[in-house]
């Protein structure tokens, strides 16, 4: 797992009928496909996201802390690569910004510093942007927080209209979600909405050894299988299903030459599941694997590929100190 994208949020509280429209219509086509899948942007209701907070503090889940480690102990070097001044006027900007655990290390140093910005927080999920707004007003009260609820792009490009500089963070690994192919048209789409001159910070995970990377997937608590088989439970909340959750197990994988790490529920048996709100029932064989999130893992090569393309040139980068994670500096030209 990502960190993971929250790009695409759907909080469960807030579950409209254009939203619950959807959320049929994605099961339905993930299911009746072969091999089945469930998009990963469904973890996120409200069980999923205190889940995925636990994940984050897990020992095994290495990616939360070598970003952090960056944000805490190399600031500087983020400042200096982010080229930001002290008497010039900027805009930062998060997409999928949660808890904001790693930027409020950056957030510190730029408010003791004085630096004059706006920190702006983009998520589809208002329960996380509440909470977030809530946490600075109370422990950083000079810092200017505005935040956005919804999609990236139309935030953007609402934003777009005010010419101020801007940087946008992009942390977690959470472009790790996406393919190649997804992951450059994201990028592409990004610079359509900013100027030039404007940086795009991108975490990403590094390429790593299987013992490293597959325990973050597959934690000793069984934190991770909750995560994961909880969009089943969604399903059967919100869609009147009934999928047997003790008939079905996490299952992840890491191609260690790739540097694909998936996640996979298994059906332990063979069976059918009923899904009343699409009006199907779903057949599913003993071994059969349902997909719910692809992590990928990068290395300079793939990352100069995936901009290759783009309005983006890699300015540099800044490794953790177990050079476990990354973050690049990329420049809008």
């Amino acid at each position: 797992m990502i960190e993971i994208v929250k790009s695409n949020r759907v909080e469960k509280k807030n579950l409209n009928c254009k939203d619950l429209d959807q959320f049929k219509s994605d099961i339905e086509n993930g299911l009746q496909s072969s091999p089945k899948t469930i998009p990963s942007m469904y973890f996120y209701d409200k069980k999923g996201d205190a889940l995925f907070q636990d994940i984050m503090n897990l020992p095994e889940y290495y990616l939360t802390r070598s970003e952090l480690d960056i944000f805490q102990n190399k600031t500087d070097q983020l400042i200096k690569a982010m080229n930001l001044q002290a008497d010039s006027y900027f805009e930062l900007i998060e997409l999928g910004a949660g808890d904001g655990l790693k930027t409020k290390e950056l957030l510190k140093c730029l408010d003791i510093n004085n630096f004059k910005f706006d920190y702006l927080p983009i998520d589809i999920s208002s329960n996380a942007l509440d909470l977030l707004e809530k946490d600075l007003n109370a422990t950083l009260p000079n810092v200017s927080v505005k935040t956005k609820q919804g999609d990236y792009f139309k935030v953007l490009d609402a934003l777009k209209l005010s010419k101020k500089p801007k940087i946008v963070l992009f942390l977690g690994s959470n472009i790790g979600n996406m393919t190649d192919d997804m992951a450059s048209a994201f990028i592409s789409k990004l610079g359509a909405n900013l100027s030039a001159g404007d940086k795009l910070l991108l975490g990403v995970d590094l390429i790593k050894p299987q013992n490293i990377v597959l325990p973050a997937y597959n934690d000793s608590q069984g934190i991770t299988a909750a995560f994961n088989i909880n969009l089943l439970d969604r399903i059967n909340t919100q869609l009147d299903a009934d999928f047997n959750l003790n008939q079905f197990k996490h299952s992840p994988e890491y191609d260690e030459e790739e540097g694909i790490a998936s996640s996979f529920i298994e059906s332990t048996k063979q069976q059918s599941v009923e899904i009343k709100a699409i009006g199907k029932t779903f057949h599913f064989e003993k071994g059969e694997k349902i997909q719910t999130e692809v992590s990928r893992k990068y290395n300079d090569v793939l990352i100069s590929k995936i901009i290759l393309n783009t309005d983006f040139k890699l300015d540099t980068k800044i490794l953790d100190s177990k050079a476990y994670f990354a973050d690049y500096i990329l420049t809008r030209y």
